[in-house]
């Protein structure tokens, strides 16, 4: 097949440190250039890939100050895009609702992997173009009021094998919280966490401008460098080494989180996450196996010990069976093959629609 990824324009394929979506199509694209198909990514121009390369901007948008309109740049890569349809079987979406204008233009089909969460106002353009195949990230993304042609799941996946796995923590016991300092993310709860059980917690993650403010009035003032750490924005090997060396990785998020690459890059490592109960996390989570569902800051504390007893092997190899890149690449390519013939049989008059989405979602 003849496949087109669109990516975000903000951060590089893949991202150096921080950045879940541009993850997930950096290993997609390469997994897809292994298997033989003909793929173009659009993307920033200084992404890393196996895939032919196009971009309308030389590097990340977030490491050139003087960009200040984001939204132009997007526009241009996908005026872009849509200007070379033709040279493409299939047109793969990571942009959410910024990409839904243009696909009526074409010929060529496009699916949107959907990597954030809905909200009043993109809901309004999502809601006038329902009808176009969308790909949740996991069930629990999905929105059925909104009757979206949600063709599949396909789980974010990992590549499980570049992360080392550490059968035992470390000697002087921890805990890590990897992720955005941001309130959604809950590193607040994460320190609460420690506080009540006494336990050292070790932070790692990015600060965005946004969350400067909350960073500075409820998370700096409650770092004392020894029970709790904050240790800045970590690359993948940093991140893979704290996670693995923990005993337990912490994710008390406070929001409907759609995925959460986290998690399972902890798994991987061996480490077992304790998580609220919240969007996907138990989905992601084996409750009882590879980590525990909870759901308040009481009953994460409660779970440490508990967690902290798991069989580590038995969380990578959960990994191995759920959340490779091998598996995500499996479930995109039979989504391409079934908009490409949907599109077909819609071309020679014969379109009978999407039978998931007929069968399950709408």
């Amino acid at each position: 097949m003849r496949i087109a990824q669109v990516a975000p324009l903000w951060e590089r394929v893949p991202p150096p440190g921080y950045g879940g979506t541009e993850l997930v199509v950096g290993l997609l694209t390469d997994e897809l250039v292994r298997r033989g198909h003909e793929v173009t990514l659009f993307a920033s121009g200084d992404s890393l890939t196996l895939a032919k390369l196009e971009s309308v901007h030389p590097r990340a948008l977030r490491l050139d100050s003087n960009v200040k309109e984001y939204g132009i740049y997007e526009m241009l890569q996908l005026n872009w895009v849509y200007e070379r349809a033709s040279e493409f079987d299939v047109i793969h979406s990571h942009v959410g609702f910024s990409s839904l204008p243009f696909v009526n233009l074409v010929s060529t089909p496009t699916v949107h992997t959907l990597h954030g969460i809905f909200t009043p106002d993109n809901e309004k353009m999502f809601k006038h173009a329902k009808r176009q195949p969308y790909i949740s990230i996991s069930d629990s993304q999905r929105e059925p009021r909104l009757d979206l042609n949600c063709v599949a799941t396909v789980y974010n996946g990992i590549d499980v094998a570049s992360h080392k796995f550490f059968p035992q923590p470390s000697e002087q016991p921890y805990l890590a919280f990897v992720g955005r300092i941001s309130p959604e993310k809950g590193p607040h709860h994460a320190i609460e966490i420690a506080k009540r059980s006494g336990w050292t917690l070790k932070m790692a993650g990015k600060v965005d401008v946004v969350d400067v403010e909350y960073f500075e009035r409820e998370i700096k003032p409650r770092i004392d460098g020894e029970q709790i750490q904050y240790l800045g924005e970590a690359n993948h090997i940093q991140k893979n080494e704290l996670m693995g060396r923990a005993a337990a990785t912490l994710f008390p998020i406070t929001w409907r989180e759609p995925f959460g690459l986290v998690m399972v890059e902890s798994m991987a490592a061996g480490t077992p996450v304790i998580a609220m109960k919240m969007g996907s996390t138990p989905e992601v989570i084996a409750h009882g196996k590879t980590g525990f569902v909870c759901e308040s800051v009481d009953e994460c504390v409660e779970a440490i010990d508990k967690a902290v007893a798991l069989d580590r092997n038995i969380c990578r190899d959960y990994v191995w069976q759920n959340f490779s890149a091998q598996k995500m690449a499996d479930g995109y390519e039979a989504v391409y093959r079934q908009v490409i013939a949907e599109r077909l049989g819609k071309t020679n008059g014969h379109f009978k629609g999407s039978v998931v989405a007929a069968s399950s979602m709408n």
